[in-house]
């Protein structure tokens, strides 16, 4: 897959806009503005054929679209896309692929015919097997300290300049113990915001073993199956998990880290990869953006 994107015939929505309002403090009407976040329908299709249509944030499509296409099983990496572009419409945008070789049964078995509203990454599926559907499982061998994983927690809030502006999107970042946050990306859903990480961390060919993936988010099951299919080892979240995501995660062989705050964090499955250190690679880490 090249990195070439189509020029668009016109330019994409900007991620987050000032919208008014009128503010009450202590019972009086204060009129002003508030910047907000952008949600804009994103339709995929492969070769031609429409596929899905989620709600998303207007940035980092091109990681959106491949980091989807290889958590919703339709390819295995980037060398199965031979091109990709991105038509803006006044409906929103549709980000085209063209597949490398004729679509399988992948392709055919997860077809939508529903649009997916943004707060669910499973909304509109033909079948309930699809839901729960067998995951790879994650190899074991990577582990972390505690300090690292507490490391990683923090620097996401770093990198998260849309929340910065609106308080209302999502984040998904990617640490490596050694090197920190290699790359974090933001939308208004969180099963979205892991779709563009895992597009970003393809296109910068980092493995996504070799760390962990921090959410601003609780732990679903879409992200835990997304995580699965990335081959993400350890998923830590700062909210609690599903029973559903924790049954998921345990099956898949990842190790499912949640309610990750100041004051520690909660392992909820292959609780071995954790294990005790002082922190110096955490303290030594530099950050390093993949794209």
């Amino acid at each position: 897959m090249t990195d070439r994107v189509t020029p668009v015939p016109q330019a994409l929505p900007d991620a987050s806009r000032p919208a008014t309002r009128v503010a009450w403090r202590d019972g009086v009407p204060l009129e002003g503005t508030r910047v907000v976040a952008e949600e804009t329908a994103v339709a995929i299709s492969y070769d031609s054929a429409a596929y899905s249509v989620l709600m998303a944030t207007p940035r980092d499509l091109e990681d959106f679209a491949l980091g989807f296409s290889v958590t919703e099983g339709i390819i295995t990496g980037r060398a199965d896309i031979a091109d990709l572009d991105l038509v803006v419409v006044p409906e929103g945008v549709n980000v085209r692929l063209w597949l490398a070789k004729t679509p399988g049964e992948a392709l055919e078995r997860r077809r939508r015919r529903l649009a997916g509203p943004m707060g669910c990454g499973l909304c509109g599926l033909e079948s309930l097997a699809e839901a729960t559907r067998a995951l790879p499982v994650v190899p074991q061998g990577f582990t972390i300290d505690a300090a690292q994983v507490a490391a990683a927690r923090d620097d996401l809030a770093n990198h998260q300049p849309l929340f910065e502006q609106t308080r209302a999107v999502h984040a998904a970042g990617f640490w490596r113990p050694g090197t920190g946050m290699m790359a974090v990306r933001e939308d208004v859903g969180r099963h979205n915001a892991l779709d563009k990480l895992a597009g970003a961390l393809i296109r910068g060919g980092v493995d996504a073993a070799s760390g962990l993936v921090v959410m601003s988010s609780r732990v679903s099951v879409e992200l835990v199956q997304k995580a699965a299919a990335m081959g993400v080892p350890v998923l830590v979240a700062v909210s609690a998990p599903s029973a559903l995501a924790i049954r998921t995660a345990e099956a898949a062989g990842i190790t499912l880290v949640a309610v990750a705050r100041r004051d520690g964090f909660e392992v909820f499955t292959h609780a071995g990869r954790i294990v005790p250190g002082d922190g110096a690679e955490a303290k030594q880490g530099n950050t390093r953006h993949v794209a």
